[in-house]
């Protein structure tokens, strides 16, 4: 074994082969080193333990093995993709994608100095809420807002702002959990409030929140389901209806609908999701919801209602530690800034064209791009079929959008084969399979995506992605 050791290369001779040399060019040679070395022991280590006699390879082909190795570490794990999976807003991949106004934006503050917390009016020190707060309030009808860095760190600092110590009252059908265990009994005792249930799991009325309102009350809380529905036989409390039965108590109504919208979306046929404005206008003293999903804004979480209850929000001490900084206060004010006219935003806002692109204009696409990708041997049956999108985000789970997709089988590998494949492309695509076929949605694609598509389609089997 002893000998085998020896017919392994030092680190400085490795590091004289052309392809390791040009690693260092492009990384780092502290970065190269530390590589060859554990790469050198990991070799040792498999040689020690292995039962039979390891062939050891050539320099050239440890330099070789080093430096593919070393290239693969060095992609960064963040890249864009294309979003091909039919689901608009995608966790997994960022959920929304921003206006090109918002990425401008981002780029212009995060470049050098910004008015964050410094009223250019008279140079006193202000609330970094101002940037977006005068657009909120204008969209919704509240008094005033505020921002956070995601919708569970709003329920947290409002719940503990408005109701530490005391009961929040909420309906048992809305004690939600949603993607990554977010769940509300247990938010809500982070923030130092006591849970108070009502109802049933499908019925909850009017009376059985009045019967529970005593001494300890401190709020009434509302929560829209989101990721999941009721049907049958049921029974909610609506906000406005809510509002009645807290205003004799002089006890504020939280609202929390989840995903959010500044405008109606059953236009795009999709129903039930509710409006920020309506929840002001129906009595809701404070309205949460999400940035980064139906506003199609950066990742945030959006507090508005009444001043007085505002302030006390802005005053709790963790609203500093769940703050947002002003690379997302530059993208959602621009985004916002679209909202200000219909029309204009569904032009600009990926989510609303995605949306409200006719379905003859995606069925086009992918039939010109099944055209296109039927040259690919590693494909087979590839041709453009009618399917359906879906929203996504934890939104309107049940209900669907039409939609047309490339459709094609793998010719010779499986089709989870060609999937993985496809993570390895530049740009890396992702798509979704059903019954061992390969589905392109081209909703989610957007028409600049579409040759950077093709060509990385057709790159599969071509030449190797890695």
């Amino acid at each position: 074994m002893p000998n085998i050791f020896r017919n392994l290369p030092s680190v400085n001779q490795l590091l004289e082969h052309p392809r390791l040399k040009e690693v260092i060019e492009n990384v780092n040679h502290r970065v190269v080193v530390d590589g060859v070395r554990t790469f050198l022991d990991d070799l040792r280590e498999q040689v020690s333990v292995a039962k039979e006699e390891i062939s050891i390879p050539t320099p050239q082909e440890l330099a070789d093995r080093i430096a593919d190795w070393l290239e693969t570490e060095e992609q960064p794990a963040l890249q864009p993709v294309i979003n091909a999976t039919g689901v608009i807003l995608h966790t997994g991949l960022g959920r929304a994608p921003l206006a090109s106004v918002a990425t401008k934006a981002v780029a212009t503050v995060a470049a050098g100095y910004a008015s964050v917390e410094v009223d250019l009016r008279d140079g006193q020190r202000g609330q970094r809420i101002r940037a977006v707060e005068r657009l909120l309030c204008e969209l919704t009808g509240a008094e005033a807002a505020a921002v956070v860095n995601n919708n569970a760190a709003a329920t947290m600092l409002t719940l503990s702002a408005l109701a530490k110590g005391q009961e929040v009252i909420v309906s048992r059908g809305q004690l939600i959990e949603i993607g990554g265990s977010y769940r509300l009994p247990d938010v809500m005792e982070c923030s130092g409030a006591r849970l108070r249930e009502v109802g049933t799991t499908n019925k909850t009325h009017g009376f059985d929140y009045s019967n529970a309102i005593n001494d300890e009350t401190g709020a009434l809380m509302r929560v829209h389901p989101s990721n999941f529905e009721v049907v049958g036989f049921t029974q909610s409390v609506s906000t406005r209806e809510l509002a009645k039965i807290a205003a004799p108590h002089n006890l504020p109504v939280i609202d929390d609908i989840g995903s959010g919208a500044l405008i109606d979306f059953s236009k795009y046929g999709l129903t039930d999701e509710p409006v920020a404005s309506d929840s002001i206008r129906d009595g809701a003293d404070i309205a949460l919801f999400s940035g980064d999903k139906l506003i199609g804004g950066p990742q945030c979480g959006i507090i508005v209602g009444k001043k007085k209850y505002i302030e006390r929000i802005l005053r709790d001490p963790l609203m500093r530690a769940m703050r947002v900084g002003k690379m997302t206060l530059a993208a959602l004010s621009a985004t916002l800034q679209l909202y200000r006219n219909v029309d204009q935003a569904e032009q600009s806002v990926p989510i609303l064209q995605m949306l409200s692109m006719p379905l003859e204009n995606v069925k086009l696409r992918a039939e010109k791009i099944a055209t296109q990708l039927a040259s690919n041997v590693k494909l087979q049956d590839v041709v453009a079929m009618e399917d359906h999108s879906m929203l996504g985000g934890g939104s309107l789970p049940t209900q669907r959008i039409a939609t047309w997709c490339v459709s094609f089988a793998a010719a010779e590998e499986s089709i989870n084969s060609i999937a993985d494949s496809m993570r390895k492309l530049t740009p890396p695509v992702f798509g979704r399979v059903n019954k061992d076929r390969m589905l392109l949605d081209m909703r989610t694609v957007r028409p600049s995506e579409d040759l950077a598509l093709v060509d990385a389609m057709l790159a599969i089997g071509s030449a190797s992605p890695e």
